[in-house]
């Protein structure tokens, strides 16, 4: 097996998420990522203090990501915040579909996870930018929260697959973005709404 120097703590958080997304938060082990990454368990303890502080680095290392996805849809500024609000909403509903767990890791991370604040400030930044464009500054907090907590709804109900009513799913997520994008920007004083 590889000496412990070779293994990076890049390559151990690599390997978690994989295995977060494929054997959930039960099937995460030091002993599965060690396996993973070609080392011994006690190994892993050279780069990480212990199971709980490997699945942080990995919600942390999630949210980064998805924040960096999030910023690169909206990094026009000449888009129309309308237009902005579909894009995020979009590029957070297809991060969810490709990483299911690691969506839920991030957004219902439970008492074993704290996220770190910088990397949940970063994560919004896009989100707030938006939200200020079409609610004004004042309600930016507000209109951003309503945002997320929807599409984190609408996503969680989807990948658990709780529509069952029938209907199209796809041009439901739709007309909630639009729904809620004419909702936001009504309250907007500088819209002229």
């Amino acid at each position: 097996m590889p000496t412990p120097e070779r293994t990076s703590l890049d390559a151990i958080v690599s390997a978690g998420r994989a295995l977060l997304e494929s054997d959930g938060l039960d099937g995460l082990t030091m002993q599965a990522v060690a396996a993973r990454v070609g080392v011994r368990a006690p190994s892993l303890y050279k780069r990480v203090r212990n199971r709980d502080g490997l699945i942080g680095l990995i919600a942390d290392t999630t949210l980064r990501e998805l924040g960096t996805r999030l910023e690169a849809v909206v990094n026009d500024p000449a888009v129309d915040p309308r237009a902005g609000l579909r894009q995020l909403a979009r590029e957070a509903r297809a991060f969810a579909h490709e990483q299911p767990a690691g969506f839920r890791l991030i957004f219902a991370p439970g008492a074993e996870v704290r996220l770190d604040v910088a990397s949940l400030a970063a994560s919004s930044a896009p989100v707030l930018r938006v939200a200020a464009a079409l609610a004004g500054e004042r309600d930016a907090l507000h209109a951003a929260r309503t945002f997320t907590a929807w599409v984190n709804g609408f996503v969680s109900m989807e990948l658990a697959g709780a529509f069952r009513l029938g209907g199209d799913v796809e041009h439901a997520f739709e007309y909630g973005v639009e729904r809620l994008a004419d909702a936001v920007a009504l309250v907007n004083p500088v819209s002229g709404h």
